[in-house]
């Protein structure tokens, strides 16, 4: 399940792409310094190359920084909204049931398989209690 850790350990600025920074000035050979808010005070502005995307795309693929609740600790807690799908897979000898969700923050592209138990353990609002059987 996706864990609740967002600019964390994980990476600097881990959901898929955080937003668009102008590049202040080139560090080293491969490092770059960036133009962050001040609400990433505490994120060290320098960035590996290698974590650094030129944007091409679909807009709606970055997070606005102004719409997620960032918290002291550059954290923010990751919300399922509805379920969009779901499946049952066949594992050698047993059945595993999905349901793919759509989380806060994200688009229907950033929707992820969950496996249902899990979820219905967590999120029971999301199940009507006539609808599924685990």
């Amino acid at each position: 399940m996706k864990g609740v850790m967002r600019f964390g350990k994980k990476g600097k600025l881990n959901p898929r792409y955080v937003g668009l920074y102008k590049i202040l000035k080139r560090v080293g050979k491969v490092d770059y310094e960036l133009e962050l808010p001040t609400e990433l005070a505490a994120v060290h502005p320098a960035f590996h190359i290698s974590l650094l995307k030129k944007f091409v795309g679909d807009p709606a693929s970055i997070v606005l920084l102004e719409s997620v609740a960032l918290k002291d600790s550059l954290t923010y807690e990751e919300v399922p909204v509805e379920i969009l799908d779901r499946q049952v897979r066949r594992l050698r000898n047993k059945e595993v049931a999905s349901v793919k969700v759509l989380w806060r923050y994200q688009s229907v592209v950033g929707a992820t398989w969950e496996a249902q138990v899990a979820m219905k353990a967590k999120y029971p609002h999301l199940f009507p209690s006539d609808s599924i059987p685990t």
